[in-house]
């Protein structure tokens, strides 16, 4: 005699549901399992506070005025966090892709208007947890708030650096850490994008490049 399934429909359904948010997780899950390992309880938390939100290329996560009011890691695409002038011209800070965190730290924490914009480079997806249930993460779960302080230290310090090397190298310089920092990222780029980046033209990124392949 075939065995029939007792299984109702919409049990099925929302097993799969719970499939679906595990695999869109995973990513997250992997990069903390590299920092410490998590028990079954703080997994739940995990998958429970984070959620994954998809954005178009070219998509605002973060407008300029609005309170930065997400965490961001990135499962997939590439993000950047910039500047416009006064005079419309943009600086860019930072290119976030695959197992990067982006955000604007000081709006998030202190809740106050952002004077930076993140959007999508590409499509991409992120896991976003907001500060309220940061804090909930923190509460239940101790071992976050370590983890969240190493990578806002890190975040400044990188940003230090960054700073640094920008009043104290020369276009080549700064080009040659670009391509240590982002090296998976130069052939996704735009040679518009990574120019502003490095405080320069895309002409004089492009002689920069060409230097650079006739040592190579």
């Amino acid at each position: 005699m075939q065995r029939t399934s007792c299984q109702h429909p919409t049990d099925r359904q929302a097993m799969n549901k719970d499939d679906i948010r595990l695999s869109q997780i995973q990513p997250l899950l992997d990069y903390f399992e590299k920092v410490i390992p998590l028990s079954v309880e703080e997994i739940k938390l995990v998958t429970n506070f984070f959620k994954p939100r998809l954005y178009r290329k070219k998509q605002y996560v973060l407008q300029e005025g609005d309170v930065c009011n997400q965490l961001n890691f990135i499962a997939r695409g590439c993000l950047r966090l910039y500047k416009v002038d006064d005079k419309g011209n943009i600086h860019i800070l930072q290119f976030a892709a695959e197992n990067w965190w982006l955000s604007n730290i000081g709006s998030f924490h202190e809740r106050t208007p952002s004077e930076l914009n993140i959007d999508a480079l590409e499509d991409t997806m992120v896991l976003q947890i907001s500060h309220e249930n940061l804090l909930l993460l923190y509460t239940n779960a101790p071992k976050f708030d370590r983890i969240f302080r190493v990578l806002i230290e890190n975040s400044f310090v990188s940003l230090q650096k960054r700073l640094l090397h920008n009043i104290s190298s020369t276009a080549e310089e700064r080009y040659n850490s670009f391509m240590q920092s982002y090296a998976d990222l130069t052939q996704r780029l735009p040679q518009k994008q990574i120019a502003s980046f490095l405080g320069i033209t895309p002409e004089f990124l492009s002689r920069l490049r060409n230097k650079q392949t006739k040592k190579s």
